[in-house]
């Protein structure tokens, strides 16, 4: 290849259209000869703003193309994907600035994909929305399919956490809203997003949320075919959380999922999932289960909020929010407490005592051996909950096994088969659970194994519903909120020294 001269670059540069005749004499004219050298020409082209970095580095690359798409002129890549590139681009004849996606080189031969790209874009197309980055073009060259979007001058929520690490309540909800809202619009256009994560919201200048890259919700793959889904690295979040969870392809409450994922991420700076490229692992049923609590990255989150974000994190998609427009509602209103300095305070539970009333004995025994080494299983999501109750029991002798999940604690107890129970008393807080606790506490009331498990759920008293839904026996009772520890040790004695009562099998 020729060495690079400055005369050869200022032809390319005409060659390629990015400069006509009269723009070169203007930069020949302003350097006074053409004999100067190659960086001397490029660097008054860049001053000059002729040119930008990513031009020059093309042309002296040897890259013929590239430069345009349709009446579009590249000026810089901003963004690469799995199967697209997107570049700033500037229309040559209104010079309005626009994002044109391209479909990469190595997919341009691929029908199916080509096919897909082009049917993502024209569903997106009919979207009007103001938290919708808008698809005005789909057009193809040389084989190389692409759509021109609005250009949205800000970062993605990637980005945007990732500079201040997490985000106030405020404002993780102004923009869950934004989100929300967006959903909600093209959910009434019968169409999903699939594909919604933090690099596909773009954040404005001015705050706002904005949906990019609707990136599966044109894709028509054959119902049956599992492993096509599973396989795609753009569907393998929702195949997974999909195929766990026993639901449809395009069930739109997997969109809540992810929602509320964004949500935890913003709130703790952290993803709840585990964040891999292994196929394997982004399909465990354990990365969408173990997921750690909320409230342990933040114990002074409002409680509300906690059981917000919880709800739309539900494995069960049935005690998830059932649309996008459902839990838009749900977020006005945590929002709305949020902003009025609502700080959700937490009724402890158990109330906090002094060492004089917690620590008396309330049976016949020494206190650290009231409990005869006995295990309760606790369910509660909330850390400091969990700290209080722990250490409350341990000093009376009892072995206590925690659970924040209580599909978790369901799924421990039908694993284990040992002769011994696993525990040989249950504690659930339907304080952030809510109807979850309920549903938890009826099915080991009525499971054959567990159903003799004493069993205590502590419950506010203004929860009418989940109080009258509840079952109870004589070893199966409710406890308000704010019961005092010395009271709750009392029913637990209660409970597990009944005259007649068989130990669990």
């Amino acid at each position: 290849m020729s060495e690079m001269t400055a005369e050869r670059f200022a032809q390319r540069v005409f060659d390629f259209d990015l400069l006509d005749a009269h723009q070169l004499d203007a930069v020949w004219g302003e350097l006074g000869s053409r004999e100067v050298s190659l960086e001397h020409l490029t660097a008054l082209m860049l001053r000059r703003e002729l040119l930008t970095n990513f031009q020059v580095d093309r042309i002296l690359e040897g890259k013929h193309d590239g430069y345009y798409y349709g009446k579009y002129k590249a000026l810089y890549l901003v963004g690469t994907g799995t199967f697209a590139r997107v570049y700033r681009a500037v229309h040559r004849g209104t010079n309005r600035l626009y994002a044109v996606k391209v479909l990469r080189s190595r997919y341009a031969e691929d029908l199916t994909i080509t096919d897909q790209f082009m049917r993502e874009a024209r569903m997106v197309m009919p979207l009007v929305h103001p938290n919708i980055v808008p698809v005005h073009e789909v057009l193809e060259e040389r084989h190389r399919p692409f759509m021109v979007m609005d250009f949205v001058e800000g970062q993605n929520l990637r980005e945007f956490i990732k500079r201040r690490k997490r985000l106030d309540l405020d404002v993780s909800l102004s923009l869950l809203r934004d989100v929300l809202s967006g959903l909600h619009y093209a959910a009434g256009k019968g169409v999903t997003h699939r594909d919604l994560k933090l690099s596909n919201v773009l954040i404005t200048s001015r705050g706002r949320a904005k949906l990019v890259d609707f990136g599966l919700a044109a894709i028509s793959m054959d119902p049956s075919d599992d492993e096509a889904g599973a396989s795609n690295p753009r569907s393998i979040d929702y195949a997974g959380l999909e195929r766990i969870t026993g639901v449809r392809k395009n069930d739109p409450r997997s969109d809540i999922y992810f929602a509320g994922c964004m949500l935890y991420h913003m709130l703790s700076g952290q993803s709840p999932l585990v964040e891999t490229r292994d196929r394997v692992t982004r399909l465990s049923v354990t990365r969408y289960r173990d997921i750690k609590p909320l409230g342990a990255h933040l114990s002074e989150l409002p409680n509300y909020l906690i059981a917000f974000c919880n709800k739309s994190m539900e494995l069960n998609p049935e005690r998830r929010f059932q649309s996008p427009g459902e839990m838009l509602e749900e977020t006005k209103r945590v929002l709305a407490r949020v902003e009025a300095k609502d700080d959700g305070t937490r009724p402890t539970v158990p109330a906090a005592e002094s060492a004089s009333d917690g620590a008396e004995p309330v049976g016949e025994l020494p206190i650290e051996m009231e409990g005869g080494n006995r295990t309760v299983l606790i369910v509660e999501p909330n850390v400091t909950m969990q700290d209080t109750l722990r250490s409350a029991l341990k000093k009376c002798g009892y072995r206590v096994l925690l659970f924040a999940n209580p599909d978790r604690a369901l799924e421990r107890l039908a694993e284990h088969d040992d002769a011994a129970p696993l525990a040989d008393c249950l504690i659930v807080s339907a304080n952030e659970l809510g109807d979850q606790a309920v549903a938890l506490f009826n099915r080991l009331g009525s499971d054959e194994k567990t159903k003799g498990m004493p069993a205590v759920m502590l419950v506010n008293r203004r929860s009418k519903a989940q109080i009258a839904q509840a079952s109870t026996s004589d070893v199966r009772v409710l406890l308000p909120m704010g019961i005092k520890i010395k009271q709750l040790r009392a029913t637990l004695l209660q409970l597990l020294n009944q005259p007649g009562r068989q130990p669990q099998s």
